[in-house]
């Protein structure tokens, strides 16, 4: 009976051992936390595996969340927008809100429409020559976006044009943000949109998480 107890207890403590222990290298030693969780537990909130909703898409590719896309948007603008206010001497914001300003005159309606043509020209410029260079904007970096091809490949240089162009939507007054920007948010929460707006849609693109993508990919990223 001794015995029997005995070998009852051993068994006891090898199970308890093999249900606790963690993973281990080759080498003996435990694996860290993540790499020993479930690829859908380290993955969680990231983003939205894009093999689910496009099949052209790469393995492990995942689609950047609606609001790191809105969040580096507005981030891109108010930072451009500072710049410009400041450069033109603090009179950007002035006459960009002015509208008062069109019945005063052709000397203030000149100033009033020459700087809407500086304020959308210069966020066509900034959103076409970063995509072309960085691949992406300096906000989109930050939040760890990259927009590419449905296959997880990047953008030739032409595309950044026309989807800069498209981008100037957005900041049109008061239609910019609560039909066009609302529209497109949640097309980019929605599965049946393939979580793409209007804006990709027309360009064939997908806003990624950048260290999702395929290798060849990344090394190019900046």
């Amino acid at each position: 009976m001794v015995g029997l107890g005995r070998r009852t207890e051993l068994v006891c403590l090898a199970r308890y051992s093999r249900v606790n222990s963690k993973p281990t290298l080759d080498k003996g030693h435990p694996l860290p936390f993540n790499m020993a969780d479930s690829p859908v537990s380290v993955h969680q909130g990231s983003g939205t595996l894009a093999q689910a909703v496009l099949s052209s898409a790469p393995e492990g590719m995942l689609i950047a969340p609606v609001w790191k896309r809105s969040a580096a948007y507005m981030l891109d603008v108010v930072l451009l927008t500072l710049v410009l206010h400041f450069l033109t001497g603090q009179q950007l914001l002035y006459y960009l809100m002015s509208y008062s300003l069109v019945t005063e005159g052709a000397i203030y309606l000149g100033a009033f429409v020459l700087n809407w043509v500086l304020f959308f020209s210069a966020h066509y410029l900034y959103f076409k020559y970063t995509g072309r260079t960085f691949g992406r904007s300096f906000a989109q970096r930050g939040f760890r976006i990259a927009i590419v091809h449905d296959n997880g490949t990047l953008l030739e240089e032409h595309h950044w044009g026309p989807r800069a162009f498209g981008k100037l939507i957005y900041l049109l007054p008061i239609v910019g943000v609560l039909w066009f920007g609302m529209r497109d948010f949640l097309r980019g929460r929605s599965k049946d949109a393939e979580y793409r707006t209007s804006l990709d849609v027309r360009n064939h693109t997908v806003a990624a998480v950048d260290w999702s993508l395929p290798s060849e990919t990344r090394l190019r990223l900046r």
